[in-house]
């Protein structure tokens, strides 16, 4: 699985790295000699699961294409705290000022992945599905979410054009959930599903009148949401959201409910911690 490299992919870090390097990493530029080479390892710091390797490879290919990466751990593979992940040998310029760019990526999406597997391991055998939402970082989506799925985890909606989802504030300036979802029916394309946010009873009753593919059952207890899935009895998808990453995920999952979406596997979650030593060859 690899997130795939195209213009804006590579644009992003072409900025990242412009963005760090400024008009010339002055510190290497003095003190190493322009044809020296190096040889470092990326070395894990905790336990966690592997995400970014391959975009490491890419921001060290954008600065030289000779510089050589070897993995000694898979992307979305468990590491343990001392092990080493992978290997990287080129020349001692490139290596030092691709150095932040690619290790800060490195840390962030594994941070995601690890976090996104301790939550698919907590729903193990209910049959819930573990999804991220758009609380993502402005530039990093595809990157984000990528480390999602790399994690265990699926995608919400990408983006606003992806998907229907009518919340709070659209069934306030639509007039009420029926005449919200009308109209969405009325203009957009058929194959797309209309999926409608729900915080009380009543407008659970409300969203099933109105035919809702899916239901989104925001910030509700355990009881109130597994007598939803009782009431739904299959007529709509029911996803779990609202502040689910300070949930007991296990006994969310089992009031039966389709899918969890949690916003805390990106917007909040802490980088892993993971060196790059070198070592002058």
């Amino acid at each position: 699985m690899k997130p795939g490299w195209n213009a804006g992919t590579d644009k992003f870090l072409l900025e990242a790295l412009t963005e760090d390097i400024g008009t010339g990493d002055i510190t290497t530029l003095s003190v190493i000699d322009e044809g020296r080479q190096a040889h470092g390892r990326y070395i894990a710091k905790e336990d966690g699961i592997l995400c970014g390797m391959d975009i490491v490879e890419r921001t060290y290919h954008l600065l030289n294409a000779d510089v050589e990466l070897t993995r000694h751990v898979g992307e979305g593979e468990p590491f343990c705290k001392g092990d080493v992940l992978a290997e990287v040998r080129g020349n001692a310029i490139a290596l030092l000022s691709g150095e932040r760019v690619g290790l800060n990526l490195l840390q962030h999406l594994s941070g995601i992945a690890t976090q996104t597997r301790h939550a698919v391991d907590a729903v193990k055998g209910t049959g819930a599905v573990i999804a991220d939402t758009r609380k993502m970082t402005p530039g990093l989506r595809v990157l984000e979410k990528y480390a999602v799925r790399v994690g265990g985890g699926s995608n919400h909606r990408f983006n606003l054009a992806d998907g229907i989802l009518i919340k709070d504030n659209h069934i306030v300036a639509a007039g009420g959930i029926e005449r919200a979802v009308r109209a969405a029916r009325l203009h957009a394309p058929h194959t797309l599903k209309v999926e409608v946010e729900v915080e009380t009873d009543e407008q659970l009753e409300e969203a099933l009148r109105a035919g809702a593919d899916i239901i989104m059952l925001d910030n509700m207890t355990n009881e109130q949401m597994a007598a939803a899935v009782r009431k739904v009895n299959g007529r709509a998808v029911l996803e779990a959201s609202g502040n689910m990453g300070q949930r007991d995920l296990l006994a969310v999952a089992q009031t039966g409910v389709n899918i969890i979406s949690i916003g805390a596997l990106t917007h909040s979650v802490k980088a892993l911690d993971i060196s790059l030593k070198f070592a002058l060859s």
